[in-house]
């Protein structure tokens, strides 16, 4: 993770929430940005799943941007912003596991047309009936 480190930019912003008159003055909040396009420590099959994974918080331009204003100091919410930055990647460092298709069983596709049967019957049911006299 300390090579994808050197990447990512830190700018101190302020945070809404607690805090006080102090909240109005202090930038405690911080936004984490990460260029995920550029970025020549990921391989391509990493960035794709990164930018899935993280959704919204990509831009048109592909860079990630992260925010934490949790708690009422820069230190801690650097922390938070990092802990969460680690995380995201790690995620997507996993590889989805590969699907394996699968038929249903007779007795599934047994148990659907009974199914189908009784709904057909309760259909009729409700039918009117006329007749021609």
């Amino acid at each position: 993770m300390n090579r994808l480190d050197n990447e990512i930019t830190l700018e101190y912003i302020r945070a809404s929430g607690p805090g006080g008159q102090n909240v109005n003055k202090v930038a405690t909040a911080v936004q984490l940005r990460f260029d995920i396009i550029h970025s020549p420590s990921l391989g391509s099959d990493l960035k794709g799943r990164l930018i899935r994974l993280a959704g919204k918080r990509v831009n048109a331009g592909g860079v990630l941007i992260l925010e934490a204003k949790r708690f009422r100091t820069q230190e801690a919410n650097r922390a938070d912003v990092l802990d969460k930055f680690h995380e995201l990647i790690r995620k997507a460092g996993e590889k989805p596991k590969t699907r394996h298709k699968t038929r249903p069983t007779k007795a599934s596709k047994e148990e659907r047309m009974k199914g189908k049967k009784k709904r057909g019957e309760v259909k009729k049911l409700r039918q009117r009936k006329f007749s021609m006299e």
